[in-house]
């Protein structure tokens, strides 16, 4: 290896830290349903950070060292929203209601970057007329799930 033995995991942990935060503050879709769009940003995403992933680092020691070091981060990660909720809810986000009582809020669904059609294919998915809609959440993964109304007959 041609670095220190640490210079890697620190820089995996800044790079994972902060395409954390770019992925969170990008919107819940980003997660949910992948584009070809949001592919293509992934793609490119790996692209642009691997030189400051790596340092310039070609061993296999050193790609090993960081891949290890990315692992277990992520498994921190886990680990800690599965146990913290506080956590959870900065590293993943809480359900946003979009809809209630057959009404769609679209200023929501625009400020979620939420396509109006989104919502009204999950609907559909759901079996549910708008009618039938009691509440509308997009999800903290970037689903969306339909809650009918339980007055109407299954």
């Amino acid at each position: 290896m041609h670095t220190d033995w640490w210079e890697l995991p620190l820089r995996a942990t800044i790079i994972y830290i902060a395409l954390l935060v770019m992925v969170r503050v990008s919107g819940r879709r980003t997660v949910g349903q992948f584009t070809p769009f949001d592919l293509l940003v992934v793609m490119l995403l790996s692209e642009s950070v691997s030189n400051g992933l790596s340092g310039g680092e070609d061993s296999v020691t050193g790609a090993l060292l960081a891949a290890m070091t990315l692992v277990a981060l992520n498994l921190s990660v886990a680990f800690i929203t599965s146990r913290s909720t506080g956590f959870r809810r900065v590293v993943e986000g809480d359900p946003i209601l979009i809809g209630r009582d057959s009404v769609i809020f679209e200023n929501v669904l625009r400020a979620q970057r939420i396509p109006l059609g989104d919502a009204k294919q999950a609907l559909r998915e759901a079996d549910c007329d708008l009618k039938d809609m009691k509440f509308l959440f997009l999800e903290a993964d970037g689903d969306i799930s339909v809650l009918k109304d339980s007055a109407v007959p299954a």
